[in-house]
């Protein structure tokens, strides 16, 4: 319920209006992170949780107002009901970080404001309030109320140079930085990559650890920029082309392509042989046979992430990726591991998009037309005013890499891996073509390996390793029988070896072939069958040794278990414990042990 003084609360309205925010944001595919607009989500959630903290909710709450905002809001923006369950779902998990948050934050204070002393200036630190804001999400308002109750001021004006240092840093971080760090005043390299995987070029400058030279000589490493290339620089998640460069005097392998500036391309790697000069004239020759595999997994990329939105959802946005010769890695928001049947469902789509063989289409045209005519832009990518729209089966999106002529190219599309690598984000790796075909082998093989080890037929392997597993299951059952009936019969042996003390019967003795359960259900028969008692049993295996030390109730008042295995461990290079009436220990060595068990006596003896 609700009355005209809490429409007047400011945290009850910061509340209302963050949820609202909150909601939109995770529906657009936002989902909390440390950087760009996931931090700003992330401190919107943080600042809503402080202020219910304020009215006293130390309970999660927070998402459970999406059901009021959807209810409210629905009609109008309509994801808000379809995606409630992943709002709410995003928000929990969100608001279960922040309680560690507050946990190791509130430590973090504790131990500043507990090595105040009462005769100083009551005022804490900047630099531990940025270290609480900027390593623990702890908002400086929050500090600044805990401090304010313990009549304690802070430090505002050195939390704002800790601030302002970030801030250089970041922007010093942020610069673009030249690969090898050089410095580079010509002309754009004119990129024929698209078309051509050679071409006529002139050497535009060489540069060696970072300085222009006018010549590089066999075995030094070097950067080359060319003023024509074919070398498609690393971008957009994918690679760099490598190659070579062949000019009047010498040869350059080419072993990566980086931008030194957005549209100056340097080529990074070794003289093989000869030299390369400033003006040479020379020819650049892409490797096709990788550029040919990066393409097909450059491709496949864009039908997988297509995919991925049919199967899972328009949640799933793409959150970086890295195409290369051998493999797609990609990266996208979803919040649940994908089941094996997702998994198949997306190989389907992307490998009957593959089939029907369409041709892809590239063209150029400005941003607004490439939006309203359906290509997807990814967030974090700067685009200019023009943009290149790539179209592959049902797939659009703007995209500056190397692409296949048509889908039928990429042959085999094949998922081999996934997994979550951050909170809402999983990453999933696919190969293709060539790649797929050795993936495929391999497993052939693998399970060849199997067939042959189970001498069994490939497709009689699953049932045979089943019945196999059930076989292994009945054994370890018969062995754990075994095993008791044997410790009971050499039970009944041990007992008679019991030595009087003082009223106490004292048995300390070795039971090879015994493992930890077969000592402690040995340990508790021989407690039944000698009464008032203190047991040690050992056993050794592969230069281990276990120990099991057990009193009856009668007895542990004046004889702990856990100090009995304990002395006799110590002696055999190791250390152990437990309960009054049980305990277990391990050492490392058996040699010791003969000795040990001697000493048993004499220890209980004291103790007595």
């Amino acid at each position: 319920e609700t009355n005209a003084r809490d429409l007047q609360d400011a945290s009850l309205r910061v509340i209302a209006d963050h949820i609202r925010a909150c909601g939109f944001l995770i529906a657009d595919g936002v989902i909390p992170g440390n950087e760009g607009r996931g931090y700003v989500l992330r401190r919107i959630i943080r600042r809503a949780l402080r202020h219910g903290y304020k009215l006293g909710q130390t309970q999660p709450f927070f998402h459970r107002l999406v059901a009021d905002l959807a209810a409210e809001m629905g009609a109008a923006y309509p994801e808000l009901v379809e995606m409630r369950t992943r709002i709410e779902g995003v928000l929990a998990q969100e608001e279960q970080r922040f309680g560690e948050t507050l946990e190791n934050g509130m430590r973090i204070l504790e131990a500043a404001l507990g090595q105040m002393k009462s005769g100083d200036a009551r005022m804490l630190d900047g630099e531990t309030v940025f270290l609480l804001y900027d390593t623990y999400g702890f908002p400086v308002d929050l500090t600044a109320d805990i401090c304010r109750e313990r009549g304690i001021s802070v430090d505002h004006a050195g939390f704002e140079r800790a601030m302002q240092r970030q801030r250089e840093q970041a922007r010093s971080a942020g610069k673009f930085r030249m690969a090898g760090g050089v410095d580079y005043a010509g002309d754009k390299t004119r990129f024929v990559g698209y078309e051509h995987l050679a071409a006529e070029a002139k050497v535009a400058a060489l540069y060696v650890d970072g300085t222009p030279v006018a010549e590089v000589r066999a075995g030094q490493h070097a950067i080359v920029v060319l003023d024509t290339t074919p070398f498609y620089a690393e971008s957009g998640g994918q690679v760099g082309d490598r190659g070579e460069i062949v000019g009047p005097g010498g040869t350059f392998e080419v072993l990566d392509t980086q931008k030194i500036m957005p549209d100056v391309f340097g080529h990074h790697g070794v003289v093989k042989s000869g030299s390369l000069e400033f003006g040479d004239t020379v020819r650049a020759q892409v490797d096709g046979r990788l550029r040919a595999r990066t393409m097909r997994n450059h491709s496949a990329t864009h039908l997988m992430h297509k995919a991925l939105r049919e199967v899972l959802g328009p949640h799933v946005q793409q959150k970086g990726s890295l195409v290369d010769a051998d493999k797609t890695r990609f990266d996208f928001s979803h919040d649940a591991p994908l089941t094996a049947e997702q998994i198949r469902r997306v190989e389907e789509i992307v490998n009957r998009e593959i089939l029907a063989n369409t041709a892809t289409l590239a063209r150029i045209m400005s941003f607004d037309d490439a939006v309203r005519g359906g290509a997807v832009a990814l967030f974090g990518e700067k685009y200019g005013d023009e943009v290149r729209v790539l179209d592959i089966g049902s797939s659009r999106e703007l995209c500056g890499g190397t692409h296949v002529a048509r889908t039928g190219d990429i042959g085999l599309f094949k998922i081999v891996s996934e997994g979550g690598i951050a909170a809402g984000i999983r990453r999933v790796e696919a190969v293709t073509g060539e790649g797929a075909l050795a993936y495929v082998q391999a497993l052939e093989g693998q399970l060849a390996g199997i067939a042959a080890a189970v001498k069994a037929p490939p497709a009689e392997v699953p049932a045979k390793v089943a019945q196999l597993a059930e076989h292994v299951k009945a054994l370890e059952k018969e062995v754990a029988r075994l095993k008791g009936r044997l410790a009971s019969s050499q039970g009944d042996e041990l007992a008679a070896q019991a030595q009087q003390v003082k009223g106490l019967k004292v048995l300390a003795a070795r039971l090879d072939g015994a493992d930890a359960k077969t000592l402690r259900d040995t340990v508790d028969q021989l407690k039944n069958k000698l009464g008032t008692a203190a047991i040690v049993l050992a056993s050794v295996e592969g230069g281990k040794v276990q120990l099991a030390a057990g009193v009856t109730p009668d007895a542990t008042a004046k004889i702990k278990a856990g100090e009995l295995v304990n002395f006799v461990a110590q002696q055999v290079g190791g250390k152990g414990g437990g309960r009054a009436d049980m305990a277990m220990a391990g050492g490392t060595d058996p040699a010791a042990l003969p000795q040990a068990l001697a000493a048993v006596k004499g220890w209980v003896e004291q103790r007595l």
